[in-house]
């Protein structure tokens, strides 16, 4: 397991937590609330030490009706004595419940709040191979489970176990011999629960693995429904959907099959019955009176509650902790880039440089192999290659999207391990083809990367991209409120949109790849212009196989097979790359 000490990409400042193990974690977000649980645990007593006094006062009740028939109104005082004991009861219990819930939702808060901090802080190595479905399922499901740890999960073991103990304790002031029943069953109860426990943890942790499951593959059908029904694979999906639906249903049985067979209900049978006999024992030899024997059976039927609440809290304190293992297990997997707030963070001009860069991406081969060159500030480059060359691999190098696996990447002449992470970032645009927009308004998706960005800053971002026209064309205009992922825009209006994005950040280094793909000649021409304008000042880096923005470049690199095959201007290359050449031709 990693240090979870270790430096992540991006972190906030937050209350140091416990990652070693689950309970350690689970420990150190509830210690927090620390006067709640003394809440809880003043509640727990209080309430099973007037609990007891039900059997106690109802064995004085038929003692005295017993030593006198006719003395109903001595039975006034115990009545009062039990009903105000009571009504204390019930406030103590409201203590109790209000303490655990309380908890139970203040971590649930925060453990959603260290996670979430804690994917923002994973590089994109992780997040391109860790199922969406999976981490949602983390993130909801889980953390839920979490809180039901606490309530009702520790909120009745803390009450169970004190119930446990009040019939040895109130049974001692009628015989010396009478708390041995309930000590007895209170030994083997702890075996037996052991046991149980040991059994039921492999089964809630397939039950989470199996619904985190479920839910991955549900996330990718619903984002691939279009290509589900356009090769009208839905029967397929559907079984495929059933079998992981039966492994759930499979685990949830085998935990209701151990519940079932959950060994304390019959000892708890077995404690009546034996503590039952040797009461009466006791009766018949003169040592106990008939309210004796009554007050101690009701003593005993005390061990009712913890009996039944265990089948079932413990089984959600077990759930619990294995949704603590699997939020744990995401949390805690190796970052490999680190924010270095010390890092450099002053004005960028630019200047990139790549010395024997090399890139793995996985387990595969390597994507980019002994890349090497080196771009004046102000420069446009074209990157061109076939397709699985390297291309985007190695503009996102640049930012630290991911991190190279050997040589030097420099910016301004710093190795790019040495800038701010966030100020390296906030002087690089990167526009991607796949281009994601939020379910918010245009003005908000556009200043994405300047929240304080004025109105007329965002307006003129937007026409500088050529997106103003369409945007007007919006009832709301700039208010108009997109779908996710922008559905509600065709591919032009996407990449206009995150063009805009970028002018407005006005980044030192714009990377474009492949954004205009989407986008028809005339469009094209306009925007052609505009990146034209936007690289005035700054180094552009355009991924492209479109001709007409290739020329225009000051440089083109050709990569292949993740190798610089030639570096030059379009003319040279034409007559000295076959590699170059070919991608026309093609």
């Amino acid at each position: 397991m990693p240090d979870p000490s270790s430096p992540a990409e991006f972190t906030l400042k937050r209350k140091p937590t416990d990652r070693r193990s689950p309970v350690r974690w689970i420990a150190s977000h509830g210690q927090r609330h620390w006067w709640l649980a003394i809440v809880m645990f003043v509640g727990a007593v209080g309430n099973a030490q007037l609990a007891a006094y039900v059997p106690v006062l109802t064995g004085r009740a038929f003692d005295t009706i017993l030593e006198d028939p006719g003395a109903v109104a001595a039975l006034l005082p115990i009545a009062l004595l039990l009903g105000g004991s009571q009504l204390a009861r019930a406030i103590l219990q409201l203590g109790r419940n209000f303490g655990a819930e309380v908890i139970a939702q203040k971590v649930e808060r925060d453990v959603r709040d260290e996670l979430y901090v804690s994917l923002l802080g994973k590089s994109m190595t992780f997040h391109s191979l860790q199922p969406v479905g999976d981490t949602m399922a983390r993130a909801t499901n889980d953390v839920r489970e979490v809180n039901y740890l606490f309530s009702p999960g520790v909120n009745l073991v803390v009450g169970s176990l004190v119930f446990l103990v009040m019939p040895m304790v109130f049974s001692l002031q009628y015989h010396w011999s009478l708390p041995l029943t309930p000590l007895v069953y209170t030994i083997l109860y702890f075996f037996a629960l052991r046991r149980y426990l040991r059994n039921l943890e492999p089964v809630t942790d397939e039950a989470r693995a199996s619904f985190g499951s479920m839910n991955t593959h549900l996330s990718e059908a619903l984002d691939g429904v279009e290509v589900m029904k356009g090769a009208a694979q839905e029967e397929a999906e559907i079984g495929r959907f059933e079998t992981n639906a039966r492994r759930v249903r499979a685990a949830n049985v085998r935990q209701g099959d151990l519940e079932a067979r959950f060994v304390p209900l019959l000892m708890f049978a077995v404690a009546l019955g034996i503590g039952l006999f040797h009461a009466i024992l006791l009766y018949r030899q003169g040592l106990l009176a008939t309210g004796d024997v009554v007050a101690y059976f009701g003593l005993l039927l005390m061990l009712d509650f913890p009996t039944w609440t265990s089948i079932w809290a413990y089984s959600q304190i077990s759930l619990g902790l294995a949704g603590a293992r699997r939020i744990l297990e995401l949390m805690n997997r190796e970052n490999n880039l680190d924010q270095n707030e010390a890092g450099f963070s002053g004005a960028m001009r630019g200047e990139v440089e790549f010395r024997n860069v090399c890139f793995v991406y996985g387990d595969a081969g390597p994507t980019l192999d002994d890349v090497s060159f080196k771009v004046e500030p102000g420069q446009t480059v074209a990157i061109v290659g076939q397709t699985g060359s390297g291309k985007t691999s190695l503009m996102k190098l640049i930012n630290r999207t991911y991190d190279a696996g050997c040589g030097e990447l420099l910016v301004d002449g710093r190795d790019v391990r040495e800038w701010n992470l966030a100020a390296l970032r906030r002087q690089i645009s990167i526009i991607e083809q796949d281009i994601f927009l939020f379910s918010r308004t245009i003005a908000e998706n556009i200043a994405f990367g300047k929240p304080d960005a004025t109105p007329g800053q965002i307006e003129t971002a937007a026409r500088a991209a050529q997106a103003d026209e369409f945007i007007q064309g919006f009832e709301q205009k700039y208010q108009a409120v997109i779908g996710e992922r922008g559905v509600t825009l065709s591919g032009g209006q996407r990449q206009r949109l995150a063009l805009a994005r970028a002018f407005l950040t006005d980044p030192r280094i714009l990377v474009l790849d492949d954004s205009t793909s989407a986008i028809d000649s005339a469009t094209e021409d306009l925007i052609q212009r505009a990146i034209a304008a936007a690289a005035r000042g700054r180094t552009t880096f355009i991924i492209t196989h479109r001709l007409s923005q290739i020329r225009w470049a000051d440089l083109i690199i050709v990569l292949r097979k993740g190798k610089v095959a030639a570096i030059g201007s379009h003319d040279e290359l034409m007559k000295t790359s076959e590699a170059y050449s070919r991608i026309f031709r093609e």
